[in-house]
C-alpha cells in the first residue's frame, strides 16, 4: 500500500465550454491512489450523477475523463489527498483559496457545484449554508451546495442525494432536463 504522505493529487477534469464543474473537498486515498475522482468503496457519485440526469450511462471512476463528453467537470478544493476530509484545516482550505478562483475563473463554467458545505464555507467566508444554489459566485460561478455523495455520509439516502442532484440538473438546463422527462414520464 502507498503511504499517504506520497500519494498525489487527482488531475482536474476541466475544459472550457462546460455546464457545471463538479467539486470535490479533496481526493481521498483510494482514489488517489488509482488516480480516479470518487473511486472510493461506496461513494455514490457515479451512481447519483446518472440517476440525476448528468449522464447517459453510469460511468465508473476509471471513466472519468468521459464526463466532459455530458459537460461536466471535475476538481477539488484541495488537492492533498486524507482518509477523511476532516484531516483537512481551514488554513489549509483558505491557503487554496486564490488558486483555485482563478481556475475556476479560467475555465468559466456557469455553476460550479460543491460536494459538502466544508469546503465552499471556508472559500466564501459564510458559516450558514443551506443547500442549493447559493446568493454568491466563486470564480464568476453560480455556487450550488449539494451533499456530499461519500459512502461516510449517511445523512442522505441514495433518493434524497439523486433528488438534491437532480434540482441542479434542472437549473443548469431546463430544456433538456423537460425534454428527458417528457420522454421517459
Amino acid at each position: 500500500m502507498t503511504h499517504p504522505d506520497s500519494l498525489q493529487g487527482l488531475p482536474d477534469i476541466l475544459d472550457t465550454g462546460l455546464s457545471v464543474v463538479f467539486c470535490g473537498i479533496n481526493p481521498g486515498l483510494a482514489a488517489a491512489s488509482a488516480g480516479h475522482h470518487f473511486e472510493g468503496r461506496g461513494n455514490r457519485f457515479w451512481r447519483v450523477l446518472h440517476l440525476a440526469g448528468f449522464t447517459r450511462e453510469q460511468l465508473r471512476p476509471e471513466d472519468d475523463r468521459s464526463l466532459l463528453r455530458d459537460g461536466c467537470g471535475l476538481t477539488t478544493a484541495v488537492s492533498r489527498p486524507t482518509a477523511r476530509a476532516e484531516q483537512l484545516s481551514r488554513s489549509e482550505i483558505k491557503a487554496a483559496a486564490h488558486e483555485f478562483e482563478r481556475k475556476i475563473t479560467q475555465y468559466a463554467p456557469p455553476y460550479i457545484a460543491f460536494l459538502g458545505k466544508m469546503a465552499v464555507s471556508e472559500l466564501i467566508g459564510k458559516r450558514d449554508l443551506d443547500w442549493g444554489l447559493q446568493s454568491v459566485t466563486f470564480g464568476g460561478a453560480r455556487v450550488w451546495v449539494l451533499p456530499n455523495p461519500s459512502g461516510l455520509n449517511r445523512a442522505f439516502s441514495l433518493d434524497a442525494l439523486v433528488c438534491a442532484y437532480r434540482e441542479l440538473r434542472l437549473a443548469v438546463d431546463p430544456v433538456q432536463a423537460h425534454f428527458e422527462s417528457t420522454r421517459t414520464g
